[in-house]
């Protein structure tokens, strides 16, 4: 076994392997650019070291700074994660160059699978099934639009090198094709260094089963069941769990048989996942070989009781597989849900920031939070913008579900957008929770996802007014404290007046819902009125947020964080986010769709739609900015005149930066 590896990676999936690495004795050396310079996995590791800026072209893909961290730091070996350079054959090969151990595949097998269309010619040789499509070299637009034509509507171009859901792109008319091939040609050429592509068959309602192997250097693969990741939003997984809801022993035999040929075909060493197409009927076809541990890896874990972090270090110092094929059992149900923040109701649009307040829920047997980032860590715009993690398991579905909703509605992220509270209603959308799986189950379900906003009940209003009173008098109990005579009445924050009652008003705001409400201070007690109805209410908050009230007999929990004006209450697995309101300002008008049009996050512009001087429709194509390793389109917030471009190609653009003079008008 190794006594030191380095980790060629960042974030959830370098903790996670420090994690093992630490519990086997092993030394962990991280790796780190300036914009991880305090990162978590940073200040977990043994010893970290430095390899360059933020972007990551010029540090955690840069093969020659990698090498040269391990040989500094004296790592045997190099263990590299997900994504980044993980499938990078010369990457790879530079490890064996260097005498260091690279902990995956040989080269020979990420070669071999590196590309998608050679991976499904080698595929088609060993008699795994594959989904109907253009694999081949030829990649002139015109050829692959009649190849596209033959194969029939609607077919998905895929990144020959792609991953992770980019360099995608579903076509479902012909004139839509070329159009699409461009936009994944360049996301390609953008994320892998490629812009070769294939054209497939997109199967209707299909979902995405991916089946986990494991080889040795003896010779030996198994594999360790299934996974269901067919909850997906932009060809990116959501939700996923193991098993697969509704698998049979005859049809898991058979896609593991199929999973483990494909590995053998290539001589495959270490963890992979082979992950096919499913139709409704059962039948499978293979799409591609991921060389290298996955981000769901967890659930699988969960199910057999084994470590595959552990796995993967004991097959990369030769030791034979721990376990046989007979020897592997399923127990229980795993889901796993990603938090990222991201903006759901804005097309998931990722958000940047720190991370002001973060509570994930208590793990324990039932729980598992594997993440890269603590409270007052920034979501920059350079990294994936996952905050954690959520893995749950129980003795089947049904309780597990149970148990991934109360973890969700104990999960606390302030500062950032996030997906917590899309991700509770995706677990009970009754879709979802009857196994109704497909990889459209989102847009399939939009209305029960997507609800319109129908703000807070009363009992919300009355905490986040409980809340802020209570804070009130600890301050001024603690500067009551601070004072030479602390029991002097006139620390007092109890509203009493001379020949007056001792009320005052608060108002908030939700949305566009405004709402003031007066309180009375009776000592223990608060009287709150809104909208003519009183409340008697009292409760206790610590420094955390945790609220204990009691509303007319009745008690509850909430947590209230406070940032600025905006006061974050949580609550019955719900969020909302109101803003403290100064009754005595008086803000202007807002200037509506009317003026430059605003960057969402960090990024580049990669593309000019619009003209300049031309008018368009509302919803028209106006610009494309690529942030987050994905491409975002700007459209026209209402017809009008496009009057100029503040920025041109190439040119990288901060948050907020108004990106388009734009003029409302008729079209």
């Amino acid at each position: 076994m190794f006594n030191k590896i380095l980790i060629a990676n960042r974030g959830e999936i370098a903790c996670r392997v420090i994690k093992t690495a630490r519990r086997l004795g092993i030394k962990t050396v991280a790796v780190y650019s300036e914009a991880d310079a305090g990162a978590r996995h940073v200040r977990l590791a043994d010893e970290a070291v430095f390899i360059g800026p933020a972007a990551a072209r010029e540090s955690y893909l840069v093969i020659d700074k990698i090498i040269a961290a391990a040989k500094q730091a004296g790592a045997q070996a190099i263990h590299p994660g997900y994504g980044f350079l993980s499938e990078n054959e010369d990457f790879c090969h530079a490890c064996d160059e260097a005498g260091i151990v690279f902990i995956g595949p040989p080269v020979s097998a990420i070669r071999a699978m590196g590309s998608k269309s050679e991976a499904k010619k080698l595929m088609e040789k060993a008699g795994v099934p594959l989904t109907p499509g253009y694999h081949g070299d030829h990649q002139e637009p015109g050829f692959l639009n009649v190849r596209a034509d033959a194969i029939g509507y609607p077919v998905l171009i895929k990144a020959a090198a792609g991953g992770g859901g980019k360099g995608m792109r579903l076509v479902e008319r012909s004139e839509d094709f070329l159009d699409a091939l461009a936009s994944c040609k360049r996301e390609a050429a953008s994320s892998f260094g490629s812009d070769h592509v294939l054209v497939e068959k997109y199967l209707t309602r299909p979902r995405h089963i991916e089946i986990q192997v494991f080889g040795d250097t003896q010779g030996n693969v198994v594999y360790l069941f299934e996974r269901d990741c067919s909850v997906q939003r932009r060809h990116q997984k959501v939700l996923e769990e193991a098993p697969a809801p509704g698998m049979t022993p005859e049809r898991r035999a058979a896609m593991g048989k199929a999973a483990v040929d494909a590995a053998k075909a290539v001589g495959y060493v270490g963890a992979g996942t082979v992950e096919f197409i499913a139709n409704q009927d059962g039948t499978f076809y293979f799409m591609e070989m991921n060389t290298r541990l996955q981000v769901e890896h967890p659930v699988t874990e969960m199910i057999t009781g084994l470590d595959l972090v552990e796995w993967q270090l004991r097959v990369a110092s030769g030791e034979p597989l721990p376990l046989a094929q007979e020897q592997l059992a399923i127990n229980g149900h795993a889901l796993e849900a990603r938090i990222y923040a991201e903006d759901p109701s804005r097309g998931f649009l990722p958000s940047t920031g720190r991370l002001v307040h973060l509570a994930p829920p208590d793990e324990g047997m039932h729980v598992r939070v594997d993440t890269g980032v603590e409270e007052g860590d920034e979501i920059s715009p350079f990294y994936d913008p996952m905050i954690a993690k959520l893995i749950v398991w129980d003795v089947n579905r049904d309780r597990a579900l149970a148990r991934m909703l109360q973890a969700l509605a104990e999960y606390r992220v302030v500062g950032v957008a996030n997906n917590v509270e899309f991700l509770s209603r995706l677990t009970a959308c009754p879709a979802f929770a009857n196994a109704d799986l497909d990889t459209g189950l989102i847009e399939r379900e939009r209305d029960y996802l997507f609800p319109e906003e129908s703000g807070a009940h009363r009992e919300a209003w009355l905490v986040v007014a409980l809340a802020e009173l209570l804070r009130e008098q600890e301050r001024a109990a603690q500067h009551a404290g601070r004072h030479p005579e602390p029991a002097s009445p006139w620390h007092l924050r109890d509203g009493w007046r001379i020949n007056a009652d001792a009320t005052r008003s608060l108002v908030f705001r939700l949305g566009d819902e405004q709402k003031t409400l007066r309180i009375e201070n009776r000592g223990s007690v608060f009287r709150i009125e809104m909208e003519g109805v009183v409340s008697t209410v009292r409760g206790s908050i610590n420094p955390r947020g945790l609220l204990r009230a009691e509303f007319d007999g009745m008690r509850t929990t909430a947590t209230v964080v406070m940032a600025g004006e905006r006061r974050h209450v949580f609550g019955h697995g719900r969020a909302w986010q109101f803003a403290a309101v100064d009754p005595l300002y008086h803000g202007a008008e807002g200037a509506g769709a009317e003026g430059g049009l605003l960057a969402p996050m960090p990024g580049k512009v990669i593309a000019l739609i619009a003209r300049a001087g031309v008018t368009v429709d509302k919803g028209a194509p106006l610009l494309i900015l690529e942030a987050m390793k994905m491409e975002h389109t700007i459209t026209a917030p209402a017809a009008g005149m496009v009057k100029g471009f503040r920025y041109g190609v190439g040119d990288q653009v901060g948050d907020g930066a108004e990106l388009v003079d734009f003029e409302v008008g008729p079209a």
